[in-house]
């Protein structure tokens, strides 16, 4: 090798302060082509982050090598989102060089905060569904575990979120408008993914009945490849997300003839289905482009795993044993019937051995009871879309329920339910039930969760399969949700116990023994002041609104849903007010309430909270006569990087979702890990939170999942009557139904009214109402004695190791997958142990 080259080779890879500036000097010219003079915050983040990218691919292509070498058994994590946020700081943090990126900077006259927050948040994820995936890519890398995630590279993501006149208003969400200089660009990798068409029936070569598919229309699936970088940098993995593109881009037949918007029609129309995240699903046209999304996304990467496994294998009898297919929800169940075809009609299987086959590969995790989000396409369309995977879908059911008929002694109705088809009304293919019945594992994702699985959605599934559902309760990853996001605390954590928490979440039960430490309390709420000084700011620069920094943060970030009771929140909110307005001579401890999260374009019931969040702020927030002691705040365009500047400041984590309705949640966890006290109902993984943190350390309110099962099997309740009794209640519903809040418009939020009164009230805010505010007052009492609130603090983030997703991926390794870790070899190139 040439000595000049092998020099530059080894700069590339230098990660020594003097090393990284020459190279970010080097690509600047050369890559980005500007001078230092001229370029601009986000030509040195692009910069930064392609130099930073070099020190990652030596390491990425050792680990694939080693994965092939071995032949090891790999994990496929099919998801549709992948909420990855912010890849710089992430990459450096798991590189270990941050500190000499800073100092590189420098020397250039460059500020690292100025450099990484040019980055955009990728728009690939929405909520908790993605941000899980990202930490199980996170985790599995840093174990050391081959795995791959497989999604779609929207265009756009969901949307960009602003406020108009308080309304949610949705905007294009342009994260590729500069590029993306984590992504490499396979443009040889491109698989066919067909829709419509019709399928016609012949004999094989033995006399066998065959099908094929015929006549459909085609897109191309690209693949779009970026390494995800585990701590330490030892193992890197990877993100394969598909972009769709067109058979034929231009046709100059009809631009000749004028028709210029035809010529690219079908560019259009096939680009469409990596345009957006969920698009809306009100519409017919907005129902089949989704349903094509999970299709095009699943197909695709199904295609992939089965050519990366025929590189070493001339047989799919060994499939079970390489590839273990993980289904993140329902959005990927479509698989099932798509490996099948593959198997059966590509590659002549008969149909038995493609279904062991199938069953043994692929395992599938629920995130939901709620029956609309478990999915249900209507027959017609799945017919119409994808003929062949119709005809599929009806022979596993057929075969199952026919198998079944004897177990349930004629029991029609289970058969009904169990059946792959609801054949009720507008018949619906259950996807739910398909990815049930493909999978040899399914899993819920917190113990209470998986517990209600057995009892409600999937309990005719579990007496026909009684050993096939297990739990595994979901997990974040401390490298992002504290090292990263929290470095005042980390940095404290780190002195006190060393840096072994970081890999090991375990290790931070150490500081438990610190909680009864005055002088480790004092630190602790210095690191927590800090955060909320740079949380105030945060919000002065997006709402204009200051809020005292000394206040109570009280935080509820996450997806706008009526289950997730925002309503219930700002409730309190409006009671709080009136409160301090009667009592203005109170000495009241000052409270900030932070708000934060998407609602969906056409969940309407959802906007107009945030609508009515909004309002409230704008009234409370202008009254001087409660002295500041309360401010309203609703931040606009939640994601990661949000998430991580608002998550360390919280000293509240509302977790106060109708009982039984919240399958895990990983909000509550980020925020118990960063020192802030949860209030919440005994739902989802809040149930082993508390045990956790200890019953003292928390503060639950509500029904349980039981209380309100039971409510509803009786009947319900008459949420008239609870209104009438309570009348910090009634008076808060009075304000909202006069105008008080909406003088414009005093029926604006007739539609809320009516659903808590004459609609039943389906989530129970009324009904928890009391105990809510009940805790609420215990949990600022508390505030009031800072020793006792930091001592509470300490013992939440000391008593979360358990919820590190490295456990949870190290679970689901064990029990579901049979994947074990891999380790590279790599030769000389600079990168740390």
């Amino acid at each position: 090798m040439d000595a000049r080259y092998k020099s530059r080779e080894i700069e590339r890879r230098s990660l020594d302060v003097d090393g990284l500036k020459r190279s970010f000097l080097e690509w600047l010219v050369y890559s980005v082509g500007k001078d230092a003079r001229a370029a601009t915050r986000r030509d040195w983040f692009h910069t930064v982050a392609l130099a930073v990218r070099d020190r990652v691919v030596d390491r990425w292509m050792d680990t694939t090598r080693s994965y092939y070498h071995e032949d090891a058994k790999r994990v496929y994590y099919l998801s549709l989102e992948f909420l990855i946020g912010r890849l710089l700081t992430n990459s450096l943090s798991n590189l270990g060089i941050i500190e000499e990126c800073r100092q590189a900077l420098d020397r250039l006259g460059l500020s690292m905060d100025d450099v990484t927050d040019s980055e955009p948040d990728a728009a690939l994820g929405n909520g908790g569904l993605g941000r899980l995936a990202a930490c199980f890519l996170d985790s599995m890398a840093s174990q050391g575990l081959p795995g791959y995630g497989y999604g779609i590279r929207y265009e756009f993501g969901l949307f960009e979120q602003r406020f108009e006149h308080g309304w949610q208003v949705e905007y294009p969400e342009q994260w590729l408008q500069f590029g993306n200089p984590w992504e490499f660009a396979r443009p040889e990798v491109l698989y066919p993914v067909q829709f419509y068409g019709r399928v016609e029936e012949f004999r094989d070569s033995v006399g066998e009945r065959a099908y094929r598919w015929v006549d459909a229309d085609r897109v191309l699936a690209m693949a779009y490849d970026t390494p995800v970088v585990g701590f330490g940098g030892d193992t890197i993995n990877t993100l394969r997300l598909w972009s769709a593109r067109a058979t034929r881009d231009f046709n100059f037949g009809h631009f000749n003839d004028g028709a210029y918007m035809k010529a690219v029609e079908q560019k259009i129309l096939s680009e469409n289905l990596s345009r957006v995240l969920y698009p809306n699903d009100a519409t017919e046209t907005g129902k089949e482009l989704r349903f094509k999304q999970e299709y095009f996304f699943t197909s695709a990467s199904l295609q992939d795993i089965l050519r990366r496994y025929l590189q070493h294998h001339t047989s799919f009898d060994n499939l079970p044993n390489k590839a273990a297919i993980q289904l993140n929800d329902t959005h990927p169940a479509i698989g099932i019937a798509e490996l099948m075809r593959l198997l059966v009609d590509q590659h002549a299987l008969r149909w038995d051995a493609a279904w062991e086959i199938t069953r043994a590969t692929f395992a599938y995790t629920n995130h939901t009871l709620l029956p609309e989000a478990l999915e249900a396409w209507p027959v017609r369309m799945v017919e119409r879309v994808l003929p062949r995977h119709m005809q599929i879908i009806y022979e596993i059911n057929a075969k199952f329920l026919n198998r079944s008929k004897a177990r349930t002694s004629g029991d029609n109705a289970k058969l009904s339910r169990l059946s792959l088809i609801d054949e009720r009304g507008d018949r619906r293919v259950r996807m739910g039930n398909l990815a049930f019945l493909g999978s040899h594992k399914v899993n819920g994702v917190s113990a209470l969760h998986t517990d209600l699985m057995k009892q409600t959605v999937f309990a005719d599934f579990h007496e026909e399969f009684p050993d096939r559902i297990n739990n595994k309760t979901n997990g974040i990853t401390p490298r992002r949700w504290l090292k990263q996001a929290n470095p005042a605390l980390s940095e404290l954590i780190t002195s006190r116990i060393g840096e072994g928490w970081i890999s090991d979440l375990e290790q931070i039960g150490a500081l438990k023994e610190k909680a009864d430490d005055v002088v480790f309390r004092e630190e602790f709420r210095r690191a927590k002041r800090k955060n909320k000084k740079r949380l105030a700011a945060y919000i002065a620069r997006q709402t204009g609104e200051e809020v005292q920094v000394d206040s109570i943060f009280d935080v509820q970030v996450k997806r706008m849903h009526e289950y997730k009771r925002q309503l219930l929140n700002v409730l309190h909110t409006v009671a709080l007010y009136n409160e301090m307005r009667d009592n203005p001579t109170v000495s009241w401890v000052p409270v900030t309430k932070i708000f934060a999260g998407k609602a969906a374009p056409s969940y309407h019931m959802a906007k107009l909270i945030i609508k009515l969040i909004n309002d409230v702020a704008k009234v409370v927030n202008h009254d001087p006569s409660v002295h500041d002691n309360l401010k309203v705040v609703y931040l606009p365009n939640y994601n990661v990087t949000a998430a991580e500047i608002i998550i360390p400041a919280a000293d509240i984590s509302e977790q106060i979702s109708t009982a039984g309705m919240e399958a895990s949640g990983t909000g509550n966890m980020k925020l118990a890990l960063n020192g802030a006290l949860t209030i919440g109902t005994l739902d989802g993984a809040n149930v082993e939170i508390r045990e956790h943190v200890g019953p003292d350390n928390i503060f639950i309110f509500g029904m349980t999942a039981d209380e309100v099962n039971d409510l509803r099997v009786s009947g319900g309740f008459n949420p008239r009557e609870v209104i009438a009794s309570n009348p910090s209640l009634k008076r808060a519903l009075d304000m909202i139904s006069t105008g008080v809040f909406s003088p414009d418009d005093r029926n604006r939020y007739h539609p809320i009214l009516q659903a808590l009164t004459d609609g039943g009230d389906h989530f129970l805010v009324t009904a928890d109402f009391a105990d809510y505010c009940r805790a609420q007052e215990a949990a600022m009492q508390l505030y009031r004695d800072p020793e006792e609130w930091t001592r509470k603090a300490i013992l939440n983030t000391a008593s979360m190791g358990w919820f590190s997703s490295d456990r949870t991926v190290n679970e689901y390794a064990k029990e579901i997958w049979d994947v074990h870790p891999v380790k590279p070899t790599h030769e000389g190139d600079g990168f740390r142990p």
